[in-house]
């Protein structure tokens, strides 16, 4: 029998083995997709309910999955960031949660997460268009393989999403931490401290200048509510901690008066992207493997 021959009785044999199977994968399909709606309810749910334990569940899974792989793939260099970023977030979560808080502390973690935030969307936007800048082919002109620059991207991306996830998550559980180790405001209602006139409501520090002043290190802000704060804390309250509130007196915080800037809109939508892969990191290959699960037990393949 020629080698042409030997192709074709073993494409037909192949064909027979697998006869059948589209029946077989359109129920796959549609487990997948019902696994999926399932699963997206169940965590809407989970988080509209019990908003604490889903973020820390999440965070939990974060923080794990990509050390398993790390370790057993041998990326040091990832290993290395993730090592240094651990340590030093372990540290100000430390000073967070210290009571009585240090004066200085809530800007500290501010200044912390907020040099994350930034660091995180620059490295992810230069891995974004270190792709772009690799599929249009302009890396020819620079004598650039397209797998050094497309990994490279790739890296950059990964790394810019995966650290602002995690510092966003590590913000704001040191934002909750701080609010009632401080004791801005509490589930009666009242505040339980009054602040004087000329205290920022969030660090518990002397403003430098007055709401009408321009400052030369930051200026002074003030709410709906009246309440005033350093534009750094309130800034940081809102966009790196993801607080919509008055830390004081819990009144809505209107973002859209207080971000007049492009720059700082883009944020926003950034942390809701970032909210967006999080479900993606954290809780896909969980409904992955729930999928495998279920087609292993019916006998599918």
């Amino acid at each position: 029998m020629s080698y042409r021959e030997n192709l074709k009785v073993q494409h037909e044999k192949m064909h027979v083995k697998h006869s059948g199977h589209e029946a077989m994968h359109a129920e796959m399909v549609l487990i997948f997709t019902a696994t999926l709606v399932v699963a997206q309810i169940v965590l809407v749910q989970w988080k509209q309910r019990h908003c604490r334990s889903y973020n820390l569940v999440t965070l939990l899974q974060m923080w794990v999955v990509p050390l398993y792989f790390t370790i057993k793939l041998y990326w040091w260099r990832f290993l290395s960031t993730w090592g240094m970023f651990s340590v030093i977030t372990s540290y100000v979560i430390f000073r967070a949660t210290r009571k009585p808080l240090a004066g200085r502390t809530p800007r500290m973690v501010y200044k912390w997460f907020l040099l994350i935030y930034k660091l995180s969307y620059a490295v992810g936007v230069l891995g974004y268009l270190a792709i772009m800048f690799t599929m249009f082919g302009f890396n020819v002109f620079f004598r650039i393989k397209a797998e050094d620059s497309m990994d490279v991207g790739v890296i950059m991306l990964f790394y810019g999403l995966y650290y602002g996830v995690m510092g966003r998550d590590f913000a704001e559980i040191c934002s909750d931490y701080m609010a009632s180790t401080i004791g801005y405001y509490n589930m009666g209602g009242m505040p339980s401290r009054n602040l004087c006139h000329d205290i920022c409501a969030v660090c518990g520090q002397k403003t430098f200048v007055d709401v009408d002043e321009e400052g030369i290190i930051e200026d002074t802000y003030q709410l709906s509510c009246n309440h005033i704060f350093h534009e750094f804390c309130i800034r940081g309250w809102c966009i790196v901690g993801k607080k919509q509130t008055c830390p004081y007196c819990n009144e809505k915080v209107d973002l859209k008066k207080m971000m007049n800037n492009p720059w700082e809109r883009t944020h926003v939508l950034y942390g809701q992207l970032l909210d967006w892969l999080r479900y993606l990191v954290a809780w896909q290959p969980i409904i992955i493997g729930i999928v495998h699960g279920i087609n292993f037990s019916l006998g599918l393949e």
